[in-house]
């Protein structure tokens, strides 16, 4: 077997630039107890929770690859549920920023989640059209709900009834029964796709969302079965309602709906996304102009005092038109006398943003303090606040996370000389971050940019323009010192020379300049003090668009690549012509030559990378590198190692001597625009569409390409492993979960176990039958080695400590793909862990799973039956005891509380949402006395 070449693993050393994806909506969270003052953000794989009285990063919440699609914070406060690209979930615990929880179950991206009331169920919907509600306390999931034709836009939990309602693409809002996991209503009467839907009022008005200008309003009550056997006359309003149901209405179900009428936003477009707060009384929503909308649903007692002063308005304008209404009965009949819309909602003043915004939230305070948060469209978070209970209340900005990124895509990125310092630039500014704490240092205002480089020394930075502008930046004052009109169109590459004497430029104008660095006096400062210029001193003419362009570290050549897809290689003494190398079908946008100026390496449209010889010019190698074209190519320092970037967002590593690839990076979301290397190598740091800049370091990890092909091929069989389980016997009956690598994994490590303890339990027979033989004391057999490692003597207690080591969310889809023969042996191990009396829950729990799954073989087999007559004694015990247990605890409380409140004279676990609505009562009440006595006087 020959030697294998080994190399050393580049890992992610952190994201920075990136304050908030706009593909992720936003999210209030609670830390240290603070309301209003974090909110948690996607920020592609990773989790920020910014702290917007700070304005700085107070919690990051690591991912792994996929991109975060949707966040929800928990009733409780604690914990933080994340959708992901991959159609996985995963519960962070806020406090330990440690995931507690993952679920899998959805085929392609996670659109929404909500939490239900309590906090004890979480309902999500996917691109995949299907609706999945898991249990967050048992970590497993429910039920799987399909019906919808188009993604899942928006879901909503009742508060009181077990009623989840979802919106989806293809125009339909559905009412799902969660008890019967049915659904019993649809709501067809929108024109286009709903896009958003709330509840408000508590669960008293749905609204919807489309495409069009208008929010649907819904009037939901429950349908009272012994209203019918009633007068009539006493329930005017609920005829009034009945009479305009729509023709698709279960009148069976108690819950039912009527169309209440529209609200008019002011905004262009259709709803992005619509919010409301915890008590549902605000309601705010957005379409794609840059303006949030807010409408107040008022309580009941306000809501009245509007329809006596509309009656009123109405009454006045009659009697000066001369149209009196004298039927008494007609006016009580009237519809007009019942509170509407008009009466029941509000409009706040709407809040003007400085960009577009792709999502808010917002949350009430106790003073009636409205706070709105909202992630722009331009890498931006700004917090808004807003007055809800005064009349002439002006929304204001209170903070706005702007420094820590560009607002447009980065398009060029480079390293300074000591590696300590890293350069950006975007089409509106140039950003300087310190590479060790990844924090912005300076921030200049530019225009369009497409390349960067430092100047020897550090201290200035040049940077070429869309505009053909040479700037010439100082770093420590953040000033421009000159802007020279270096090419008339395009400067696409700006380059150092081998002796960091000067610096050559190429652009869009078919010529490459040669500059010198020289110091001149600064004509506008008092001081007289020297500056550093660029002196033009030669030019070189080509016949096509210069793209890239590269020196030679050895001075003596210039390589060129031209829009005509060829590369031309030219003295740089003289000039004149050395090389072409042409093979690429399409025009080259990077290239770079090793540091003994023997192999330069092309990137080109076509999706190529060529390696040639500086010497012939002769191409010794042609990879496919990428699935879209190379926009970036650097070799790393003193190596023939390369890394690449292209429009695929993958960055990959390859060796230039053997032509393998050695590694695949984990990459950017979308395009991406450029890397650039340390002058050590240690470092890599690269730039893209999902305006991350994202860095690896070299670590002492040791990659073999066999391992590293293997990791690949597996990754890819994770993603073609997420099908739905169909239940055998059961078609069309999908479990919530689906098969993925965790679970498979599992299922091997029972087949492990229940092969272990099998041969065990042998040696253990025989080991008596020899003792018995001889009638003398023998050894034990010593446990196998897994055995020992998991700290279990039995084989009843490896299987458990096996079984508990497994996934919660996976244990079904693992048990679901055991042979019947593993599962006759998994139940005949029941009892005796039962008798036990630890983890009795679980033991249970996969009892009730293996006979619901395999009902009728299990009781055919009359060998199992006396086996399950045990389970089913012992499952009573153990469960009655747990009752018990519980019930004593319970008991034991309220005395204990009883106990403490007769001592202190003070009220324990007061209901705070009883004593919230008593206060307000309260204030309402003063409010109109007030009113009174000011309309007395």
């Amino acid at each position: 077997m020959g030697l294998t070449k080994q190399y050393l693993r580049y890992i992610p050393a952190g994201n920075f630039n990136i304050v908030a994806s706009q593909a992720c909506n936003v999210c209030f969270v609670t830390l240290d107890g603070q309301e209003g003052r974090f909110v948690a953000v996607g920020a592609c794989e990773h989790i920020i929770i910014w702290d917007l009285r700070l304005g700085e990063k107070a919690q990051v919440l690591p991912g792994e690859k996929s991109v975060v699609t949707s966040l929800a914070a928990s009733p409780n406060k604690r914990h933080l549920a994340a959708g992901y690209s991959n159609g996985d979930i995963q519960i962070y615990d806020l406090k330990s920023a440690e995931v507690i929880s993952i679920f899998s179950g959805h085929k392609s991206e996670v659109t929404t989640l909500i939490y239900d009331n309590f906090g004890h169920k979480l309902a999500s919907g996917s691109k995949d059209t299907d609706i999945i509600t898991w249990d967050t306390v048992a970590e497993v999931g429910l039920s799987r709900l399909s019906g919808h034709k188009g993604p899942i836009t928006q879901l909503q939990f009742m508060k009181d009834h077990a009623i989840l309602i979802s919106s989806s693409k293809d125009s339909f809002v559905k009412f799902w029964d969660l008890d019967t996991q049915h659904c019993f209503k649809t709501l067809t009467g929108h024109q286009s796709e709903v896009w958003s839907i709330t509840l408000m009022k508590d669960d008293q008005y749905l609204v919807t969302g489309c495409g069009d200008m208008e929010l649907t309003v819904y009037k939901l009550f429950f349908r009272d079965p012994d209203s019918e056997n009633k007068n009539p006359l006493e329930h005017l309003s609920m005829r009034l309602e009945l009479s305009s149901l729509e023709d698709s209405d279960d009148l069976t179900h108690p819950l039912q709906c009527h169309k209440a009428g529209t609200l008019l936003r002011g905004g262009r477009g259709r709803v992005i996304s619509m919010y409301s707060d915890v008590s549902g009384h605000i309601l705010g929503c957005h379409g794609t102009d840059k303006k949030i909308e807010l409408f107040q649903f008022v309580y009941e007692e306000d809501a009245k005092l509007r329809l006596k002063k509309r009656l009123k308005k109405e009454k006045k304008k009659n009697k000066s038109e001369g149209n009196m209404e004298t039927d008494q009965e007609d006016s009580v009949i009237n519809p007009t006398n019942q509170l509407s819309l008009c009466d029941e909602v509000k409009r706040l003043p709407s809040i003007t943003l400085s960009d577009k915004p792709k999502s808010f939230h917002l949350v009430l305070g106790n003073g009636g303090e409205l706070r709105i948060a909202t992630n722009l469209s331009n890498n931006v978070v700004e917090l808004y606040s807003i007055q809800s209970s005064a009349k002439d209340s002006e929304p204001k900005r209170l903070r706005s996370i702007l420094h820590q990124g560009h607002r447009t895509d980065v398009r060029s990125v480079c390293f300074s000389s000591d590696n300590l310092a890293i350069a950006s630039g975007s089409a509106e500014s140039v950003k300087l971050w310190n590479r060790p704490s990844q924090a912005c240092l300076r921030t200049i205002s530019t225009q369009y940019i497409l390349s960067t480089v430092f100047v020897p020394g550090d201290r200035h930075l040049l940077a070429g323009l869309k505009n053909g502008m040479l700037l010439i930046i100082d770093i420590a004052s953040g000033d421009i010192l000159e802007e020279i009109p270096a090419h008339s169109t395009e400067l696409w590459s700006v380059i150092l020379t081998h002796d960091l004497r000067g610096c050559v430029t190429g652009g869009g104008d078919s010529t490459v300049k040669f500059w010198q660095f020289e110091l001149v006096v600064d004509k506008n400062s008092d001081s007289k003090a020297k500056v550093l210029s660029v002196l033009h001193t030669k030019t070189l003419k080509l016949e096509d668009t210069v793209l890239c362009l590269k020196m030679s570290p050895n001075g003596k050549f210039i390589a060129v690549g031209l829009l005509d897809s060829t590369v031309k290689i030219f003295f740089v003494d003289t000039l004149k012509f050395y090389l072409s190398l042409y093979g690429h079908k399409l025009p080259v946008l990077c290239l770079d030559i090793s540091s003994d100026s023997t192999l330069i390496a092309t990137g080109s449209v076509d999706r190529n990378v060529k390696i040639w010889g500086m010497d012939f010019g002769d191409c010794h190698k042609s990879i496919f590198a990428h699935d879209d074209s190379v926009t970036g190519l650097c070799f790393v320092p003193k190596t023939h190692y390369f890394f690449t970037c292209g429009k695929d967002g993958k960055v990959k590593e390859w060796d230039g001597d053997t032509y393998d690839k050695i590694m695949t990076l984990q990459g950017h979301v979308g395009e991406a625009r450029g890397l650039a290397i340390s002058s050590n190598g240690q470092y890599v740091v690269s730039c893209g569409a999902d305006r991350v800049l994202r860095m690896y370091q070299k670590s002492d990890q040791i990659l073999v390409l066999e391992d590293e092909r293997e990791e690949e091929r597996e990754q890819e069989d994770e993603l073609a492993t997420g099908e739905q389980t169909v239940i055998p016997g059961h078609p069309g009956l999908n479990l919530p979960s689906k098969k993925t690598v965790g679970s498979e994994k599992a299922t091997e490590s029972i087949l492990e176990c229940l092969e272990i303890c099998e041969k065990y339990k042998e040696q253990l027979a025989e080991h008596a039958a020899h003792q018995a033989a001889s009638n003398q004391t023998l050894p034990v057999p010593i446990p196998p080695p897994l055995m020992l490692a998991l700290q279990v003597s039995t084989p009843d207690d490896f299987l458990l400590e096996t079984i508990k080591r497994i996934r919660p969310s996976d244990l079904e889809e693992a048990l679901l793909m055991l042979p019947f023969s593993s599962v006759c042996e998994i139940l005949q191990a029941m009892p005796a862990l039962l008798t036990r009396g630890n983890q009795t829950e679980l033991v249970c729990k996969i009892s009730m799973f293996l006979l619901k799954l395999h009902y009728g073989p299990i009781v055919a087999n009359h060998s199992l039956l006396t086996t399950l007559e045990k389970i089913l004694k012992f499952g009573n015990e153990r469960v009655g005891e747990l009752r018990d247990l519980v019930g004593y605890n319970y008991y034991a409380m309220k005395f204990i509380q009883n106990e403490v409140e007769a001592a202190e004279g003070v009220q324990l676990f007061r209901d705070a949402s009883q004593e919230k609505t008593k206060s307000n009562k309260k204030r309402r009440q003063r409010e109109k006395l007030k009113r009174s006595i000011m309309v007395m006087s």
